[in-house]
């Protein structure tokens, strides 16, 4: 663990106690992601990507090993805002306009009328939606919804982003046009960003890091370092070296599906 370290995690497991007997969610899970990362989280269903996600942001507990969000616990992390959470789903509130969504966790918080103004209008201008404040849900596209979504994350300016499966729902052409967004806004802001995703291609073309777990127990079988540059463009997933990366990480998962129990 280095000064720079944001998330780290040592031996995290976590055990949900069923009817039907316990689920090895997590098991033996260690892993540092430092300031300024993109690590995007690959697996199978079922693989505890996202509850590995959730354990950072405070809404699962581990029931072994340890985890620190900027040297705190994640509950302390979570209480001093230390982080924005992206969810699947946009999750708007259908009856509040697109301003109105984005400003509401600032009302939460207690940020003053033109602190809130300010933040809308900037984090609106960050994810090309400047002009469509006064707009309901909807009447955006589901790629805008999730736009919007992340500018509500964005607006108290927390500088770790827990992004869970954004864009998993949308179609392949939005998908690729967040993506490249995603990218700018990661450049632009210098957030820490953690992702979960389905997809090898989305996982290779956003992150300077790509961590591969296995089935359930979730495990960590392969942490990727990325080779590309920081400037990529979507044509960059012809090149031998982003297939080269892909194919690590196809590799990993099978590998994982091979220790299978």
């Amino acid at each position: 663990m280095t000064t720079n370290t944001v998330i780290s995690a040592r031996d995290l497991s976590l055990t949900f106690q069923t009817n039907d007997g316990p689920v090895h969610a997590l098991k033996d899970v260690s892993l540092d992601v430092e300031k300024g990362d993109f690590v995007s989280f690959i697996g199978p269903s079922g693989c505890g990507k996202t509850t590995f996600l959730r354990c950072m942001a405070d809404l699962e507990h581990p029931t072994g090993g340890t985890m620190t969000v900027n040297g705190i616990s994640p509950e302390e992390a979570r209480k001093s805002r230390a982080y924005g959470y992206v969810f699947q789903a946009a999750g708007l509130y259908p009856w509040r306009t697109i301003g109105g969504n984005i400003r509401l966790p600032l009302e939460i918080m207690g940020y003053a009328h033109d602190d809130q103004d300010a933040r809308v209008k900037r984090v609106l201008e960050l994810v090309d939606l400047a002009g469509f404040e006064r707009k309901y849900p909807w009447q955006l596209s589901g790629g805008m919804q999730q736009r919007a979504s992340i500018a509500r994350a964005l607006a108290f300016d927390a500088d770790i982003l827990l992004m869970d499966e954004p864009f998993g729902a949308l179609d392949e052409i939005v998908r690729d046009h967040l993506n490249e967004q995603l990218l700018q806004l990661w450049e632009r802001t210098n957030k820490t960003i953690c992702f979960v995703t389905h997809s090898i291609p989305e996982a290779v073309y956003l992150s300077t890091r790509i961590v591969v777990m296995s089935p359930r127990p979730g495990r960590i079988t392969d942490v990727i370092e990325s080779t590309l540059p920081r400037e990529r463009p979507l044509g960059i997933r012809e090149t031998p070296e982003f297939l080269e990366i892909a194919h690590r990480v196809r590799e990993g998962l099978r590998a994982g599906h091979g220790d299978e129990v």
